[in-house]
């Protein structure tokens, strides 16, 4: 039996295959000779998930993996167009979950603490005493009952926090929060959080989400952070919450319009906070990445079900 062909919609650095020797032949591409290359292979690795080259180069001429991994826990660079073929989809699922927790408590620590008044008062040389907001007894909304929306609220619950989760579906029992909130009960849930945080997949559902609606629902003095995807928020939206001053700050680490060009003004708004989509990029996230795409190889080499399956009619991995 020959080698399965494995293709790389290749980044820099590459990914570490090294595991695949002997089991597959790896091939690797960039954007411009993806649709070329796609009917040889067998599997597709994207690895370069900010690339919109898979949905232009499908459905295309010619036969088409039967299996698409994406090295990101979003599949929303891959949907509509693989909805509807016989590909099956993977994705990161697992890789990001506590880096991004980390990152997200983070922000709430810092916006609480006013960590950035702190060092410009350093700057200047000016010692001035303020007080500052406790964590402990505050109130999160996340939104976003998967993986990563679940390690987000599992840690704000370490710092005290009271923390609602929000999914698709409303479900009781839930071993760790009691419950998840259905989307239809976000209207109600926003006037009381203190931190909104944005962890939701990107789907036609949450697309906007984050409007001028949601931010008037907003208690005064609320933050939002948003890890999900720039197109859940209304930017334009989100800048007037901030410029009247019911959000007491904002740190988002992904936008619609990425990167973000230095002429932006997005980078001067006064309570914005910017980071360029690296929420879950630790020392070694390529690595483990790599590592995660080999050991979901090993099951498809074997025959046995692929982990992390994207359910395409949904746009991500549903919970078992």
């Amino acid at each position: 039996m020959a080698e399965p062909r494995v293709l790389v919609l290749d980044d820099d650095p590459p990914p570490d295959l090294r595991r695949l020797a002997g089991r597959a032949r790896v091939l690797r591409t960039d954007e411009s000779g993806l649709a070329a290359a796609l009917p040889e292979a067998d599997v597709l690795l994207v690895w370069n998930f900010l690339s919109d080259a898979v949905k232009r180069a499908w459905p295309g001429d010619g036969p088409r993996p039967s299996w698409v991994h994406t090295a990101s826990a979003g599949v929303d660079r891959l949907l509509p167009e693989l909805a509807g073929s016989d590909t099956v989809i993977t994705n990161a699922r697992g890789v990001f979950d506590q880096p991004i927790a980390e990152y997200v408590t983070g922000w709430v620590l810092a916006m609480a603490k006013d960590f950035a008044g702190s060092w410009e008062l350093q700057r200047s040389h000016r010692w001035q005493h303020r007080e500052t907001m406790r964590v402990g007894g505050t109130r999160a909304v996340v939104v976003g009952s998967g993986p990563i929306g679940r390690a987000i609220g599992r840690t704000l619950l370490a710092l005290g926090v009271s923390v609602e989760l929000v999914g698709r579906t409303a479900r009781e029992g839930d071993a760790e929060f009691g419950h998840v909130n259905g989307f239809e009960a976000l209207d109600g849930l926003l006037p009381e959080a203190d931190w909104v945080v944005c962890a939701a997949p990107l789907t036609p559902a949450t697309d906007g989400l984050f409007d001028a609606k949601a931010f008037a629902r907003m208690k005064d003095g609320a933050a939002f952070v948003n890890i999900g995807r720039g197109a859940h928020v209304v930017t334009a939206d989100l800048v007037d919450a901030l410029g009247t001053g019911r959000l007491r700050g904002a740190a988002v680490d992904v936008l619609r319009e990425e990167p973000l060009g230095p002429e932006s003004p997005l980078w001067d708004v006064p309570g914005l906070w910017i980071s360029p989509h690296m929420s879950g990029d630790t020392l070694g996230w390529r690595r483990d990445l790599a590592e995660q795409f080999c050991d979901n190889f090993d099951h498809w080499a074997a025959g046995r079900p692929l982990l992390n399956i994207v359910d395409k009619r949904l746009g991500y991995v549903p919970a078992h």
